[in-house]
């Protein structure tokens, strides 16, 4: 089994910064795309950014300029620098990851519990 712990989430004024992380542990063979994913209360769960193994990346147009993806491969973790935060940026954050288990394995869709990010005005 693959597990994923996000962690970092908090309150923080307006223009305020945030850095969340989020470590897969389990018998992981290899780890393709890593991400984060927002969700607000009465609304969807949307994708905020996303990393490659390779590291390329992907930003939801509501986040760039302001927030940067990274990881490290050696330590299977994902990173989320956010900053200038706005209050629509309030939300639970979510870490999702597709991890192999073996090498002749598929990859796994997993999900982390979400850690609360509030943006006070």
């Amino acid at each position: 089994q693959v597990q994923l712990v996000e962690s970092g989430g908090g309150l923080v004024q307006t223009g305020g910064s945030l850095r969340l992380s989020c470590v897969a542990s389990g018998s992981i063979f290899s780890i393709a795309h890593m991400g984060w994913y927002r969700q607000a209360p009465g609304n969807q769960r949307e994708l905020v950014a996303t990393i490659t193994s390779a590291g390329s990346t992907n930003y939801a147009d509501s986040v760039k300029g302001r927030f940067t993806i990274s990881r490290d491969n050696t330590k299977n973790t994902v990173y989320l620098q956010m900053n200038s935060l706005k209050p629509e940026d309030t939300a639970v954050y979510y870490c999702n990851s597709g991890a192999k288990l073996t090498p002749k394995a598929g990859y796994l869709d997993v999900w982390g519990q979400g850690t609360l990010v509030t943006v006070s005005i």
